[in-house]
């Protein structure tokens, strides 16, 4: 049968990034409470293509994918990489890993235990060497330190997302990511909450008032802390209460001494 794909083609145009997107598949990840977390995940698999090639072979990523069924995680990317590579027959490869990561959370005074997801995203480039990213987005409430100034009662609050986005030189736990955005907001967000917990909440973010600037530099200043980082990028957006529009602010850079 007749290797379309593999057909000449003239146009004299590369192509960066060719291959599937969005096949949903169950992967394992690290989980600092309990060792490792079963998940599902929304997977991304790419390579290069020379100009001298028409097409690219798409049932191969899947069977290099379903090759590792059992052991998709963080610690086998680079043998999946080098299988990707090694299968399509071209010098770099892409994988991107898109997931709930799923936590038991405590309402701050009564206690009570919810389930809160957060959204997680690793990517891994294999071309001259290895390349991992991590990067978590993390739901935050804030309360406005200009409207609380300016009131004579209450303030106006919102949620807002923390996207944080590492580059590893050793393991950095999700959860330590998690807490590092909820600290630097007026408050975290819960999955339940009583009469009791939503007091508390709410008090504690009024005396807590955070714009998005103070939010990124807060959270920016705890990654510089952090050891075995190479580089972080932060993004912070609050979802305006008020306003008809979102606040957003970005930190981008290399960690010191990386």
């Amino acid at each position: 049968m007749r290797d379309v794909q593999s057909s000449p083609d003239y146009r004299n145009l590369p192509i960066q990034k060719v291959g599937i997107r969005n096949i949903r598949y169950p992967v394992t990840v690290r989980d600092k409470s309990w060792e490792k977390q079963d998940t599902v995940a929304s997977v991304t698999l790419s390579v290069n293509l020379p100009d001298s090639y028409r097409g690219t072979h798409m049932s191969r990523f899947v069977e290099v994918l379903d090759k590792f069924r059992d052991e998709v995680s963080y610690h086998t990317l680079e043998v999946i990489l080098m299988e990707i590579r090694k299968a399509l027959n071209a010098e770099e490869s892409h994988i991107e890993i898109s997931f709930p990561y799923f936590m038991r959370k405590k309402a701050p005074v009564s206690g009570l235990e919810s389930i809160m997801s957060y959204d997680c995203t690793i990517s891994a480039a294999l071309a001259g060497h290895l390349e991992i990213t991590t990067r978590v987005d993390i739901p935050v409430h804030t309360l406005c330190p200009c409207s609380r100034e300016i009131s004579r009662v209450s303030a106006h609050n919102q949620r807002g997302t923390v996207a944080i986005t590492v580059g590893m030189t050793k393991f950095i736990w999700i959860e330590d990511l998690i807490e590092i955005a909820e600290a630097s907001a007026s408050s975290p967000v819960y999955a339940l909450l009583k009469r009791e917990d939503e007091k508390h909440v709410t008090e504690h973010a009024y005396e807590n008032p955070r714009f998005v600037e103070d939010v990124v530099r807060e959270v920016a200043l705890r990654l510089e802390k952090l050891p075995g980082l190479r580089f972080y990028s932060v993004e912070v957006e609050n979802f305006e209460s008020i306003h008809n529009h979102s606040a957003y602010a970005v930190i981008s850079k290399r960690a010191s001494g990386a």
